[in-house]
């Protein structure tokens, strides 16, 4: 049976609800939260539509489970860089709000392996003479807000609409002498080290990328 995709389908818009409900389990990261509703968006068949959520537990057996595992661990909530710098990448718990503090120095934070909760992520960068550079799916949905003195913030990498349904992240930040920079990466970049994801959103920010590059990071993430 065909399947025609609509937002306006009942099916589709299930199985983006159902990932989301997932990742704010710790199931999913930001990324692999990301190309799976990329791969539902993109579902031509009912089969196809199913094959997106195949390897993951039932709501049912989800909330079984969740009752006889070991509690979580607790989210991180302080990056912090005085005269120097902090990194952090790889999978960890985000939950719903980070902080980061930047005096001479900065933070460098890659949240698409991070696990956060609900709908979306706040982030709090505070910066003096320094400051902090994150990197996220350039298909979340990202809001700035803030103030800067003697600095400034800057966006790079491509500039697509968010996706239906998109995890919010809200980027609230309060610089004197010093700024941020958020990297939107695209899908190519899973993978890759951080100055390759770079180089990726630089040449996607022109147009130079080509599409469909994709190869085995194409293919469902695994779950944990």
């Amino acid at each position: 049976e065909i399947y025609t995709l609509s937002l306006h389908d009942a099916l589709p818009i299930s199985t983006l609800q159902l990932l989301s409900r997932q990742a704010a389990e710790g199931r999913l990261t930001l990324d692999e939260l990301e190309e799976r509703a990329s791969q539902a968006l993109a579902a031509k068949t009912r089969a196809d539509l199913a094959a997106v959520t195949r390897d993951l537990p039932s709501e049912t057996g989800a909330a079984g489970a969740g009752s006889a595992s070991a509690p979580r661990k607790p989210p991180v909530r302080w990056f912090v860089a005085i005269m120097g710098g902090s990194k952090r990448r790889g999978r960890f718990r985000a939950g719903s709000q980070l902080n980061s503090l930047a005096i001479m120095g900065g933070d460098e934070i890659d949240l698409r392996e991070a696990e956060i909760e609900g709908g979306g992520l706040t982030l709090n960068l505070y910066a003096l003479m320094g400051g902090s550079t994150i990197y996220l799916p350039d298909s979340v949905d990202v809001e700035i807000s803030g103030l800067s003195i003697m600095g400034g913030n800057e966006e790079r990498g491509p500039d697509p609409r968010p996706r239906p349904g998109a995890p919010v992240v809200h980027i609230k930040t309060f610089s004197l002498m010093g700024g941020n920079t958020i990297w939107r990466l695209p899908p190519q970049a899973r993978g890759l080290s951080l100055k390759e994801s770079r180089n990726l959103a630089k040449q996607a920010e022109r147009g130079e990328l080509p599409t469909g590059e994709r190869g085995e990071r194409g293919q469902l993430p695994p779950t944990r």
